[in-house]
């Protein structure tokens, strides 16, 4: 056998996954799905038709009466056997999202673990639908409400984080009665159908949660389609809002969370040790590819030289490697087309007269020649013009405003379109206090750089970081998943004759 035909032979034929069952794509339209640290193409996966999305909705609307009526302690059965598995197949899921998205082994295993939290954050479903209930509020009426589901409900997911994310949605959507359908990234869509693949083995009925992968014909065909009932999204901000405007329209619950520029602002009386520390893993951790990641950092007065000084020479002495290497601090980039996107935005710096004081393009790895990888990048003298401050970059590139004082780094922060998460570092508690309530951003951290907000938390953005009134997973996801009714009930015998010309109150 040639080494063409060996390569072939080694690239996997991913599936949709509708009803239960595994389906091969039936159009001729497929995309390649690489292994980023080795520049070559690891598995090829179905890019849906309209006719393959409308099959999976017709599943998950089949699905939907009974699973509905299931009393949710049974639900929540389901989800507990779920985790049991997750976390028999930890290691697995990780090394398959490393494998596909790059990022390194350890931060994939926390990604798994982060999943894991919600899937047990739903495992209580049964006390998050206990609703309210008044008693004799008058005329023998009786008034309590119910939360119950919505139906088919869908999840368009990145690939920055193929197993976190759809865990946002799926587990408490499933959990409060709803059937499902994920649309995962097409770049990294392996962990998607393993999920799929776990949860049958839990003994989630067929039809409950079904994958299907595609680009934007399959997105249209879930927005378009008049069984799907709500939409959640995680992407940039352009096509978060495109969701929300086309969902809205057609009478659709979106939740739709887009891009970010998280800055991480810097005071004089920080401990500049801890917040070095901070800047390098959240701004080069996953190679940056993360809606939480700093990208800015605000020097506030005399504390910038110092700043810079501290983290040249951690940003150049960055291990980056495949993320299989144990040793590895970052990875490559997903795609190439990617790594070009993010040394555009590097080449737009220099051009624009920002300052580059550590030049990350043209980074190769020893073994890894073809591999998408870029070297950690550092800008100085930022303004807030520039295409590198304004824009969300998505790879590891650090950028330094520098302002006079606090009050200048909270009017920075608070003028920037996005408003996902920042993160204050000092030791002053009145300042912290004053950052806190004055900030105008969704997720906030004091001495703590990605905020990422517990699974019983709720997570999303401010502005235009978030389409929606909703934030994800929590009880923010309970609610979303769910209608309110409110029900009023007597009985015949305590009805008083005759008709009755005033709504009911207490007498």
């Amino acid at each position: 056998m040639s080494e063409t035909d060996q390569n072939q032979a080694r690239v996997r034929a991913l599936t949709h996954v509708i009803n239960g069952h595994a389906i091969g794509g039936t159009s001729d339209r497929f995309a390649d799905v690489f292994n980023p640290a080795l520049g070559s193409v690891s598995a090829r996966v179905p890019l849906a038709s309209v006719a393959e999305v409308d099959s999976a909705v017709a599943a998950a609307n089949a699905a939907f009466p009974a699973w509905s009526e299931t009393a949710p302690i049974k639900r929540a059965r389901v989800l507990f056997k779920f985790k049991e598995l997750l976390d028999r197949h930890h290691d697995e899921l990780a090394e398959l999202i490393t494998r596909e998205h790059g990022k390194v082994f350890s931060d994939a295993m926390g990604e798994v673990m982060r999943g894991i939290e919600i899937v047990e954050f739903a495992c209580g479903i049964p006390n998050l639908l206990k609703t309210d209930f008044t008693d004799q509020i008058g005329g023998g009426i009786d008034n309590w409400n119910l939360r119950q589901p919505l139906g088919v409900v869908v999840g368009i997911t990145p690939f920055n984080f193929p197993m976190m994310v759809p865990c946002w949605m799926f587990p408490v959507a499933i959990a409060c009665g709803n059937t499902f359908v994920l649309k995962p990234s097409e770049r990294d869509p392996s962990a998607s159908i393993r999920l799929a693949e776990l949860l049958k083995e839990a003994g989630l009925p067929d039809g409950v949660f079904n994958v299907v992968h595609g680009d934007k014909v399959a997105v249209d065909a879930l927005l378009a389609h008049p069984d799907v009932s709500a939409l959640s999204f995680v992407g940039s901000t352009p096509i978060a809002e495109y969701i929300y405007t086309e969902g809205t329209k057609r009478g659709k619950r979106v939740q739709a969370l887009g891009g970010a520029k998280n800055h991480l602002v810097v005071m004089p009386d920080a401990d500049l040790d801890q917040a070095v520390d901070a800047l390098i893993g959240a701004a080069y951790g996953s190679a940056g590819e993360r809606c939480m990641a700093i990208s800015v950092a605000v020097a506030v007065g005399h504390i910038a030289d110092e700043l810079i000084e501290r983290l040249t020479p951690r940003v150049k002495t960055l291990k980056i490697r495949n993320g299989m290497d144990r040793e590895a601090e970052m990875g490559p980039l997903v795609t190439a087309a990617h790594r070009a996107k993010v040394a555009g935005y590097i080449d737009a710096g220099v051009a624009a007269g920002a300052k580059l004081v550590v030049d990350g393009r043209g980074h190769q790895v020893d073994g890894h020649e073809q591999g998408f990888f870029l070297g950690g990048t550092l800008f100085d003298d930022v303004q807030t013009d520039m295409t590198i401050y304004r824009e969300e970059i998505f790879g590891p590139v650090l950028c330094v405003v520098r302002v006079p004082d606090f009050a200048s780094a909270v009017e920075l922060v608070n003028s920037n379109e996005f408003a996902n998460g920042v993160s204050l570092f000092t030791s002053d508690g009145g300042v912290a206090r004053a950052f806190s309530r004055q900030i105008q951003i969704g997720m906030v951290g004091i001495n703590v750089p990605i905020p990422v907000p517990m699974a019983w938390h709720s997570f999303g953005g401010w502005k235009r970081s978030l389409f929606g009134d909703h934030h994800a997973y929590g009880e923010e996801g309970v609610r979303f998943y769910t209608r309110y009714k409110s029900i009023m009930q007597r009985w015949p015998d305590s009805i008083a004759k005759g008709a009755e010309f005033t709504m009911p109150v207490a007498k």
